[in-house]
Order: structure tokens, then C-alpha cells, then sequence
């Protein structure tokens, strides 16, 4: 708490001679030791407080007021002790710091617990929408996932030139077709030299394309 002692030598200004046999009293056990600045402390030793010099010295002041019965009776009553020690500016201070810590927790527990129902209603919805919607959505990620991929892989180069390749290989079978019926006689020589100029013609066109997306692609 508070070391607002002096000295004994300052107490004793106040205090009538007495023989030097008449041992001291000692304090209750409900006193706290630190609250008493030891002998030593009046020469020089720093006594185990963390009160600052200016709270110290407000506290002195107030013990200099008062009688040697009084001082005797705060050390031996212990409802006087806590009566005075209460009436410090700074125990007054730090009882309402703590009155309102207080209070401010229990406002903040009662609007926990009041929006409790409204939490449990939250926690509900997420559920839900876990379960269901978001199954759904994901679902749906998935086969847009797959179509992507699908569509990545179609148009891709490395397919673009399995089916180009398949679409000459499908135009020189067809002009073998049409040359054979041209042999066989069932076709004229007209209509076979235009179908057979037009498959041709894409066949090469296709194989000039295939060959320059593989030169580019090794390049």
C-alpha cells in the first residue's frame, strides 16, 4: 500500500520523553511492515515503497497533525488504521479506478450475455449456410473448374496440332477415296479434278500450318 511514515526521529518531536527501559510496543499482526519506514530508512536507505517523495511527503503532513494518541491508535486499532488509511487521496483514487474497472466488466458480461441469442442465431446461419450454400456454391466452383480445364486443354497447342494433324490425315484418306473411284469410273474427270484440287488444297494449307507450329513451338 502506502509508506506514509517518517522517520522515528520525526515521530519523536511529537512524542513526550520516556525512560529508556520502557521497551517499544510492537505493532498488530494486521499491520503491514512496509507501511513503516525502518530507522534505517532516515539514513539514507531506500525503504521497500513504491510511494513517489511528493505522495510521501503529502502523507507526513498529514501524521504531523495529529496527537501522539493518535498515532498510538493507528497503530493499534486496526478500524482507525483502515479509517485513515481510506481517507488518502490516492486510496480514494485508486478504490474508484477499481469501482469503475468493475462496474465497466460487469456492463460488458450483462451485453454478452444479452446478445447471446443473437451469437447462437449467427452460429445457426453459419451452419446452414456451410451445409447447404456453401456446398452448393463449391459444387459449382468445382464443375467451372473442370470445364476451364477442359477448355484449356482443347485449345491448347500441343492439341491444336493432334487435331490438325488428324484433319490432314482424314484429307489425304479422303483424296485416296476419291482417286480410286476416279479409277473405277465413278466419277467424271471435272468433278473429280475440282473435289480433288479443293482436298488437296487444305491438306497443304493444313500441313504448312502444322509445320510452322512446330517450328515456333521448338524455337
Amino acid at each position: 500500500m502506502f509508506n506514509f511514515w517518517g522517520s522515528k526521529e520525526q515521530l519523536g518531536e511529537s512524542r513526550p520523553s520516556s525512560s529508556s527501559s520502557e521497551p517499544s510496543p510492537l505493532p498488530p499482526p494486521w499491520y503491514s511492515p512496509s507501511l513503516v519506514t525502518s530507522p534505517s530508512s532516515s539514513r539514507g536507505q531506500i525503504p521497500p515503497s513504491h510511494v513517489s517523495p511528493t505522495e510521501a511527503a503529502a502523507i507526513i503532513s498529514l501524521l504531523k497533525d495529529k496527537s501522539v494518541d493518535e498515532l498510538s491508535k493507528l497503530l493499534t486499532d486496526k478500524n482507525a488504521y483502515q479509517q485513515f488509511l481510506n481517507s488518502l487521496e490516492q486510496v480514494t483514487i485508486q478504490n474508484n479506478i477499481r469501482e469503475e474497472l468493475r462496474k465497466e466488466t460487469l456492463h460488458l458480461a450483462r451485453e454478452n450475455l444479452e446478445k447471446e441469442p443473437q451469437i447462437v442465431e449467427l452460429r445457426n446461419q453459419c451452419r446452414i449456410i456451410r451445409t447447404s450454400e456453401l456446398a452448393t456454391a463449391q459444387e459449382k466452383l468445382n464443375e467451372l473448374e473442370n470445364q476451364r480445364e477442359e477448355i484449356l486443354k482443347f485449345y491448347s497447342p500441343g492439341s491444336l496440332l493432334h487435331r490438325l494433324q488428324d484433319a490432314m490425315k482424314k484429307g489425304d484418306e479422303e483424296s485416296e477415296e476419291l482417286q480410286q473411284k476416279f479409277m473405277e469410273k465413278e466419277i467424271d474427270t471435272a468433278a473429280f479434278v475440282q473435289k480433288y484440287k479443293k482436298l488437296r488444297s487444305q491438306y497443304h494449307r493444313r500441313a504448312l500450318i502444322h509445320l510452322s507450329a512446330k517450328t515456333s513451338s521448338m524455337g
